[in-house]
């Protein structure tokens, strides 16, 4: 027999536990459901030192404090693999892979997204100590150091940009002969003195000294040889994976997997929101995810007191 509740939100991340938080405190029944620890990618984060209120703070201990704040206001929190979600009525039945079965009339989702990878050796062993995959986030810690940009596309050559008002240099490492980014992008981008370009290059191995990134070995296309470029950091920018796998019978996707919403952070479906990163937008910052999730929150307990009257 499924467990009932107000609301459901799915993800505790920044966003998702704001938007619980909002709702607890508006004296809904909350259930929040994670398939892993809360704060999300905060977890991977060594130092942030863009959220208000903190001059530096780490990931895992930011996590720690939202999750606390929420927790004072006793929502339900499970762990949970979300398989699917089906609407019954106005009910949402959200079920995982446990065969365990939760409904509620709103359903809040916030499950992010994931930064596709590269999968070679060294990036999963150097995550947070010099590969990043968000320089609006990390790029301080590089301040007069040599870094490289993996990729081609908007974001790359964007954070690119960005990476070089404090790096010491920024090479971008491309496996085509040309940049797929907007042409304004590419026009900034080889107009700047600190931004260099290596062409048809395979990356094979991000290095390190066992401690901190040190550079990456790559595969030049187009001879075969296998080359060497130092750097402190790594920022990847291959494409970005929405997780919104369960919720595709729903009719909320848009083609590439994202969820539209409208600037309350509903769907198309009626009782159900979506906040954070699962939205398509430029900016994936904790301190927007955390206003969406405000903005979530708020919404649901709206739409609450409409069923009620």
């Amino acid at each position: 027999m499924a467990d009932k509740y107000d609301a459901i939100v799915i993800g505790a991340g920044p966003g998702g536990m704001t938007a619980a938080l909002y709702a607890t405190r508006a004296n809904l029944n909350v259930l929040v459901l994670d398939r892993g620890p809360y704060g999300g990618q905060m977890n991977n984060t060594d130092a942030i030192d863009n959220y208000p209120g903190f001059t530096e703070i780490k990931g895992p201990e930011l996590s720690q404090k939202m999750y606390d704040t929420l927790m004072k206001f006793e929502p339900d929190y499970k762990y949970g693999n979300v398989q699917s979600v089906e609407l019954d009525g106005d009910e949402k039945v959200v079920k995982t892979d446990d065969d365990k079965e939760y409904r509620a009339p709103i359903l809040i989702i916030a499950t992010g997204s994931d930064h596709r990878h590269l999968n070679v050796p060294g990036e999963e062993e150097y995550s947070g100590r010099g590969v990043s995959y968000c320089a609006v986030c990390d790029a301080a810690f590089f301040k007069d150091e040599d870094v490289v940009v993996i990729g081609g596309g908007d974001s790359a050559i964007e954070e690119g940009i960005y990476l070089s008002q404090l790096a010491k240099s920024v090479t971008v490492v491309h496996r085509r002969d040309k940049l797929r980014a907007q042409p304004t992008l590419q026009k900034r981008a080889f107009a700047n003195k600190k931004m260099k370009f290596v062409w048809n290059a395979q990356t094979e191995e991000i290095l390190g000294d066992g401690t901190r990134v040190t550079g990456i070995k790559y595969r030049d296309k187009e001879t075969g040889a296998e080359k060497e470029i130092k750097a402190a950091g790594v920022f990847i920018y291959v494409g970005v994976l929405p997780q919104t796998k369960p919720f595709e019978n729903l009719g909320i996707l848009n083609e590439q997997g994202w969820i539209p919403t409208n600037e309350h952070m509903e769907t198309k479906a009626p009782g159900i929101f979506a906040l954070g990163d699962v939205r398509e937008k430029d900016l994936r910052q904790i301190a927007n995810a955390v206003g969406e999730g405000s903005v979530a929150g708020q919404a649901a307990y709206n739409y609450y007191q409409d069923l009620k009257d």
